[in-house]
Parts: C-alpha cells; sequence; structure tokens
C-alpha cells in the first residue's frame, strides 16, 4: 500500500516534487565536483618523461615531517617544501657500489642566462646526465672540459652558433664566457647546456649536491628486487652514520638536507613526482579544494537540502492529515514518505552528477591553466565520489522528509487537518536551545580566532559561519518575528499591501525563514571568502605604498632572473645612493604542532641600505644586523607571534629544500604581507633554492639627481628582460599563495553563491506557490491583482532585507577578529561588491516571488479554492 501511494503521488503530483528534485541535483552537483577534485588529489600521478628510460630514480624526500605528540600517542605531520630537496652527491658512489647496479647516473639542473635572442629558458646540466632522457645524446664536437658547454641543437640553430663560437652565460655564481665544444640532441622544447661536470657542480650554486640519481640495473637483475636492495643499502647506511632520526623537543623531526632517511627510492608512476615536485603541492591543492571546501560544500549542500525536503513536506501536511483520516497509520505515512524518497533522490542525484563532472572538469582545468596542478596530471573521475554522492543526497532525503513528517503523522486526525489549515506552531524549547548553543559556539570560535596566530584564525572562518548558518536555520523563526516586529511600524505605514505583508509575515514566520535563510547563506559565505581577500589584498597593497621608499623599481621580465652581478653593478652607477636586491623564497615552520609555510625574500646588498629603499615598520632590532652574520633573521611580527620568539633567540625553521636552520631573529616588522614574512642574507638562501636570481632590484637615488637618467642607466644593466618603474608604479609583489588562494576564495564563493541562489529560487517559488488558496481568498475578499503582487513584492524585499542584514552580521563577526589577526586592520569591503552583492540578492527574491505570483493570479480564484 505504501510504495503504491508513493507512486501515485510522484505520477499524478510531479509539480509538487519538483523543488526538492532540483535540490537534490544541485546538491549532488556539487557534492560530486569536490568529491572528484578531492579523489584526484589522493590519487595523482605524473608519467615520467626526463627519467622514463631510468627503471629506479632515488631523490631526497620532498616533504618536511614534524612529531607532534598528543596525549601518548605521537603523530607525524608531514609539510611540502616549496623548494626543492636535493641529495648528497657523495651518494652517487655509495649507489653504485651496490650489486646489481649498473649504472648510477647523478642529475642535477640549474637555470643559466643568456643575453642573446633565441637563447631563453636555458637550462644548465652536468655532462654525466645527458642520455638520461630519452632521446639526448651528442650530435656533433666532443665533450665538454673546463670552460666549454655543449649546446642543444635546436637552440644553437635559432641563435647562429656552431662548435668553436664563444658564449657568455650568466650562471648561478657569476658571468663568464664559455666555448661551445659540440652539439646534442635534447628532449623537445628542452633548451639545454651541459658544461664538464666540476664546472657544473661549481656553478650551480649548490655544489656538492645533486637533483636525483637515475639507476640503470644489470642484465637480469630485476628493478624491484634491486630497489628493495638499495632501500636496505640506504638504510644501514644512515645507521652507520648515526644520522640523528629522533626528536627536536619531542615535537619536531629534522628535515636536514643530507639526512640518509630522507632518500627515496622510486619506481614506476612514482618516478615523475621526482621529476615534478610540484605535483605534491598540487596534491595539497586539490585535497584541500576537495576535502576542506568539499566537506563544508557538503555540510552546506546537506543543510539546504534537508530544509527544502523539510518545507516540501510540511507544505503536504493536508495530504497526510487526510491520509490519517481515512485509516492510515503513522507508521504507513512514514513509509510512504521513505518510498517517495527512494523513488526521487535516486533520480535526481544521478541527474546532477553529469553538471557535478562538468564543473570538476572547468575547476581542474583553470587550476591546471594558473600552474597550480602540473600539466601531466589527469582528472580522475572514478565511480566512488559519484556513488557517494547519490547515496548521501538519497540518505539526507530520507532522514529529512521522515522527521518533517513526524509531527504530523503522528497528531491525531482531527487535530493534524485543523493544523494542516492553521500552519504549524511556535517551535518547540529544543529546537531554541539547540540554536542558541550553535550561537554561542559560533561566538566562541570567532573570539578564539581573535587570540589566534593568523593562518590558524583564517582556518576558523568556515567554522564560524556554518555554526552560525546551522543557527539561524533553527532561530529563524525568531528571527523573522522580530525583524517584522522592527519593520512591521513602517510597513504599516507604506500603505495595505505592505501591511498584508507585515502581518502575513508575522503569521507566517516559519514559511518566511525557509524562504531567508538561503538569502542568509549566500550573503555570509560569498562576504566572508570574498571581502577575506580583499581584506588581505587591500592591506598589502597600503604597506607597499606607505613602506616603499625606493625612487626606482627593477624587475626581472625574464623567467629567469636578475643578472647576478646586477646589485653591483647597480651601486656604481651615478645618481644611485642605495641598492638591494630580493630574492623570493620560502620557509617552512611548526606553530602549536601545525605545519606552515611563510613567503621570505632573500636580501642581495648590504643589509644596512635597506632602510633606504624599505619602511618595514620595524617594532624591535634592526634589519641592518642581518649584516652582522649568515645565520640571521628579520620575521614580521605575525609570523614571530607564531613562533613565539623575541629579538635576539634563535627561530626554528627550514629553508625552501628543507634544511635545518635555527637564526638568530634581529629584527620584528610590522609589514609582512606586502614585503614578505622573513628577511634572510642571500648567503644564508641562494644554495637551496630552485632559482637563486633576485627578481627585484630596489633603488634609491642620490637627492638632487635626474630620475630619468638614473632610469635609462639602470635600463642599460642587461641587454634585455628589465622592467624599470617608478615608486608609483610598483605593486604588491607577487604572491603566488595568495593570488591562488585569492582565486579559490572566489571559486569557492560562486560554487556556494549559485547553490545558493538556486537553492533560495526554488525555495521561494516553492512558497508563494503554496499560497495559492490564500491568495484565492484574498481575490475573493476584493483585493486586485495588483494590490496582491505588491503584496508580494514587499514580502520579497522583507526577505532580502533580513538575509542581507543577518547575512552581513554574520560575517563581519567572522571577519573581523581574522583580519585583525591576519592584518592588524579592520575588514576592506568594497562598496561595488557590497552594492553588487546585495543588488544580486534582491533581485533573485523579486524575480522568484514575482513569476510564481503571476502565475497564480491567471487562476480563478474559485478553481483555486
Amino acid at each position: 500500500m505504501t510504495n503504491g501511494l508513493a507512486r501515485a503521488a510522484v505520477r499524478f503530483r510531479p509539480a509538487s516534487f519538483a523543488g526538492t528534485f532540483l535540490a537534490l541535483l544541485f546538491a549532488s552537483a556539487v557534492v560530486t565536483a569536490c568529491g572528484v577534485l578531492l579523489q584526484t588529489g589522493l590519487t595523482a600521478t605524473v608519467r615520467p618523461d626526463r627519467y622514463a628510460d631510468a627503471p629506479i630514480v632515488i631523490a631526497a624526500d620532498q616533504q618536511v615531517k614534524m612529531t607532534v605528540v598528543h596525549g601518548k600517542r605521537p603523530d607525524t605531520i608531514t609539510q611540502t617544501l616549496p623548494e626543492r630537496a636535493r641529495l648528497d652527491a657523495s651518494l652517487t658512489a655509495a649507489v653504485a657500489a651496490v650489486p646489481g647496479v649498473e649504472q648510477a647516473r647523478p642529475d642535477s639542473a640549474f637555470p643559466v642566462s643568456v643575453g642573446r635572442s633565441g637563447l631563453t629558458g636555458l637550462t644548465g646540466r652536468g655532462w654525466a646526465a645527458l642520455g638520461i632522457a630519452p632521446g639526448e645524446r651528442l650530435t656533433e664536437g666532443r665533450a665538454p672540459a673546463d670552460g666549454e658547454l655543449v649546446l642543444d641543437t635546436v637552440s644553437a640553430r635559432a641563435a647562429h652558433l656552431a662548435p668553436g663560437s664563444n658564449l657568455t652565460v650568466d650562471t648561478p655564481v657569476g658571468t663568464a664566457s664559455y666555448r661551445i665544444s659540440g652539439l646534442a640532441e635534447s628532449q623537445p622544447g628542452r633548451a639545454t647546456a651541459w658544461f664538464s661536470d666540476s664546472t657544473a657542480d661549481r656553478i650551480s650554486g649548490h655544489p656538492g649536491r645533486i637533483d636525483a640519481l637515475a639507476v640503470r640495473p644489470a642484465p637480469g637483475t630485476s628493478p624491484a628486487a634491486l630497489a628493495d636492495a638499495l632501500r636496505r643499502a640506504l638504510d644501514e647506511k644512515a645507521q652507520a652514520e648515526q644520522m640523528p632520526a629522533g626528536q627536536v623537543q619531542a615535537e619536531q623531526v629534522p628535515a636536514g638536507q643530507v639526512q640518509a632517511e630522507q632518500v627515496q627510492v622510486t619506481t614506476g608512476q612514482q618516478r615523475g613526482t621526482v621529476e615534478q615536485p610540484a605535483l605534491l603541492e598540487a596534491k595539497d591543492v586539490l585535497t584541500g579544494i576537495g576535502g576542506s571546501f568539499g566537506g563544508t560544500a557538503a555540510t552546506v549542500a546537506v543543510f539546504v537540502l534537508a530544509g527544502t525536503i523539510a518545507l516540501a513536506t510540511g507544505q503536504r501536511a493536508r495530504e497526510f492529515a487526510l491520509l490519517r483520516t481515512i485509516g492510515a497509520t503513522p507508521r504507513q505515512v512514514s513509509r510512504s514518505i521513505a518510498a517517495e524518497a527512494v523513488l526521487i533522490a535516486p533520480v535526481a542525484a544521478a541527474i546532477g552528477v553529469l553538471p557535478g563532472l562538468a564543473l570538476a572538469r572547468w575547476w581542474f582545468g583553470e587550476l591546471v591553466t594558473r600552474g597550480a596542478v602540473p600539466a601531466g596530471v589527469s582528472l580522475d573521475t572514478g565511480p566512488l565520489p559519484l556513488l557517494v554522492s547519490v547515496a548521501a543526497c538519497t540518505a539526507t532525503a530520507l532522514a529529512a522528509g521522515l522527521i518533517a513528517a513526524r509531527h504530523s503523522s503522528r497528531l491525531r486526525p482531527t487535530r493534524a487537518l485543523g493544523e494542516a489549515e492553521t500552519g504549524p506552531g511556535t517551535p518547540g524549547a529544543v529546537r531554541a536551545v539547540i540554536g542558541a548553543l550553535f550561537t554561542a559556539g559560533a561566538v566562541a570560535l570567532a573570539v578564539a580566532a581573535a587570540n589566534m596566530a593568523g593562518a590558524t584564525a583564517a582556518n576558523l572562518a568556515l567554522g564560524v559561519v556554518l555554526c552560525f548558518l546551522v543557527a539561524i536555520g533553527l532561530l529563524g523563526p525568531w528571527l523573522v518575528r522580530g525583524a517584522v516586529g522592527l519593520v512591521g511600524v513602517l510597513l504599516r505605514a507604506a500603505g495595505a499591501s505592505a501591511s498584508l505583508a507585515a502581518d502575513n509575515a508575522r503569521a507566517s514566520s516559519r514559511r518566511l525563514a525557509s524562504a531567508a535563510v538561503p538569502i542568509v547563506m549566500v550573503t555570509a559565505f560569498c562576504g566572508t571568502l570574498l571581502f577575506l581577500q580583499s581584506s588581505l589584498d587591500h592591506a598589502a597593497s597600503v604597506q607597499v605604498r606607505e613602506g616603499l621608499k625606493a625612487d626606482r623599481v627593477v624587475t626581472a621580465e625574464a623567467a629567469t632572473g636578475l643578472p647576478t652581478d646586477i646589485v653591483g653593478r647597480a651601486t656604481g652607477l651615478p645618481g644611485v645612493e642605495a641598492a638591494i636586491g630580493l630574492l623570493p623564497t620560502g620557509l617552512v615552520y611548526s606553530s602549536s604542532g601545525a605545519p606552515g609555510t611563510a613567503n621570505a625574500q632573500a636580501v642581495d646588498g648590504d643589509p644596512a641600505a635597506l632602510a633606504k629603499v624599505l619602511d618595514l615598520g620595524v617594532t624591535s632590532g634592526s634589519p641592518a644586523d642581518l649584516a652582522r652574520a649568515v645565520d640571521t633573521i628579520a620575521l614580521d611580527d605575525l609570523l614571530t607571534e607564531s613562533l613565539h620568539v623575541k629579538v635576539g633567540q634563535r627561530a626554528a625553521l627550514w629553508l625552501g629544500d628543507g634544511t635545518r636552520i635555527e637564526p638568530t631573529v634581529v629584527a620584528t616588522y610590522r609589514r609582512g604581507l606586502g614585503f614578505g614574512q622573513a628577511l634572510l642574507p642571500k648567503a644564508a638562501v641562494a644554495a637551496h633554492t630552485d632559482s637563486p636570481y633576485s627578481t627585484r632590484l630596489l633603488v634609491a637615488q642620490t637627492p638632487g639627481t635626474d630620475g630619468t637618467a638614473v632610469a635609462k642607466a639602470l635600463s642599460g644593466l642587461a641587454p634585455a628582460g628589465l622592467s624599470v618603474t617608478g615608486r608609483q608604479d610598483c605593486a604588491a609583489q607577487a604572491d603566488q599563495d595568495r593570488e591562488l588562494n585569492g582565486w579559490a576564495n572566489k571559486v569557492m564563493a560562486g560554487v556556494l553563491a549559485g547553490f545558493a541562489a538556486l537553492t533560495a529560487a526554488n525555495t521561494l517559488v516553492m512558497t508563494v506557490l503554496d499560497r495559492r488558496r490564500e491568495i484565492a481568498l484574498l481575490r475573493l475578499a476584493g483585493s486586485t491583482r495588483r494590490q496582491v503582487r505588491s503584496m508580494l513584492r514587499w514580502e520579497a524585499l522583507l526577505i532580502a532585507a533580513i538575509g542581507l542584514v543577518t547575512g552581513a552580521a554574520i560575517a563581519w563577526t567572522t571577519l573581523t577578529p581574522i583580519t585583525r589577526a591576519l592584518t592588524s586592520a579592520a575588514p576592506h569591503v568594497p562598496l561595488t561588491s557590497a552594492l553588487l552583492l546585495g543588488g544580486a540578492a534582491t533581485l533573485l527574491c523579486l524575480a522568484a516571488t514575482a513569476l510564481p505570483g503571476r502565475a497564480l493570479l491567471r487562476t480563478r480564484p474559485t478553481t483555486a479554492l
């Protein structure tokens, strides 16, 4: 019987289930997209290209490992390194001595620059690396000796060079002229210059270090067996050398660059990760979007879906009451609702999988385009996230329907009929208590965020918003009653239609709350995500505008960077008082057991001249003391707070390649968003970066000097690839992490806003269509169509006002402590963005109310009754 009732209801009253169907479809799309990205992050691999012919590749671990003790159980936390970690070159001999190894070839790459057309993006390598990649071979001439190089044939042809020609090359250790001893084939699109092994080691910028070892097994030796033997040999070597594998203060495990326990022996697809270490960071990005944001999006989807289904089920209270009157038991009514959910939810969720896959493909493609994901990674569209999406939506629909119908199905038939006509009463005390608890929890999280370090505080943002949204969903009827009470006087003074809208809103507060909650969600989420980013960007721009004292800024247009000797040459120019080069890099730190990364700048030049080109907003110490020793550092106030250090103390950090350092803090400053969270001497950093070239040169002119002449002289420091701008034209240095986070926040806001907007429109349409009897009675009582439309417009404006004001209050409450922790300033809300968000929400409410209202007004009142 119950299954028959369910099939009949779906078959003969499909319009009653349209809203639920759409809500399920939208929820499934969002959950599917996030699930696919999460699965891709967990399974992502890159096919080896350069190491395709090397069955075994040995490389350093590209992650820092930290041990955190929770109670009595230690947990290991990993953090991907911002720069490539390298191996000690002496490991080559140890690997070659392992039985079964036919060949162990060291591979190392370093950027070099040639001021000649046709030679861009050149990579330097040692001669031993020739032949590691498929197709690499010497085609003309001979191997290079000291002072010589072998150039790839494509680059030589483009630059009109041949064996015997001389080429001036700028390397990480300086500029020198080299004779071309031969030409060689390289991989397509890989411009390469091969130097002798001794020369390559000297000019690479990281002497004694190599990127990887390409190992070929001897004939008859299994690569898998040899890989196991190599792992055992490296473990024995580590034990023999008694490398420290313990803990530092029972909290951190050092990730020193030469520790043998960090050596990884890779085979198969893992070789691609060695070739492209960026894959590890890409996996973090994908799992962060799919997991962290996906969890939030799924929670919101379930929350909104439950509200929509509860609204749709509540609108059928009269139908359930009639079923009870003719003898249906509460259990039969509940089973009928469950059967309806099983009939509708899987179909709607399965259809929603298709737009979800399209959204995931677009999202993934944008990440690849922006360089956050290597081009060789493929989107994993396996069945698991699709099945999880369908199952989650079906379970939510089933649970929401049963909970919503629980009250009506248990009432006595006569009382159920009466309540179906008058609507449900005031929500119970349990709902009010739970809502108050969630409100208190949201406030407590916001207060806690105000007392935390910046990155940790930012991570609480979505948690605060979610707690507030659950509270609003539970306390919505009281919120609407209070809002109507406040504006009721104004509405009654605006005419009969407005007065009627106020009375209807007060009498149907639960219905109005169902429509207002999605608007609250749109405003709260979009406001938090968008205005958090605008606050960070605004603070960085203000810090650069107030802190940049340099008269001229020289920027590298080429990917390699500025010439290595540009600081010395610029300082010697007439009219130049001081010149400082800045090399961007990254640091890894641990704060309260949680790993984090910080953007840093290496200072090329005399740190005593920093005050002439930058006003960092120094709060203690002096950045000039960076010249005192290599192991010194200046830190931003927020990072200092996270590390719990002061001037004169040592800070425990890792450089970008995983080298453990403990430099002495010589200064703290407040303008870290604009100029980097840490400043170090270049000598401490250059050997531990992927590219040791400075990307910006800050120049202070001698007072009274002709600025045009200085700019012209600076432009002549390199044949090409330099951009010289004034102070006013210099923006904050591009922070790739912040840019990616900003774009990700906009996409997240767009996804959630789109889902919430569609849900809001769906809910508003459902609530208006459910009022056909009420509107018919108004028409029979003498109200004109114009008066009814005006009443609906006033209600739509009231819904928009409640949603916007409440959502804005949530966003502001969330943002204020977080932005103060991150920027020491209040949130920055661009007026244009705020007006656009408010206008879009208002138009949505008006359109979603007017269209179904007009459809109802076309129906004759007697027919509707």
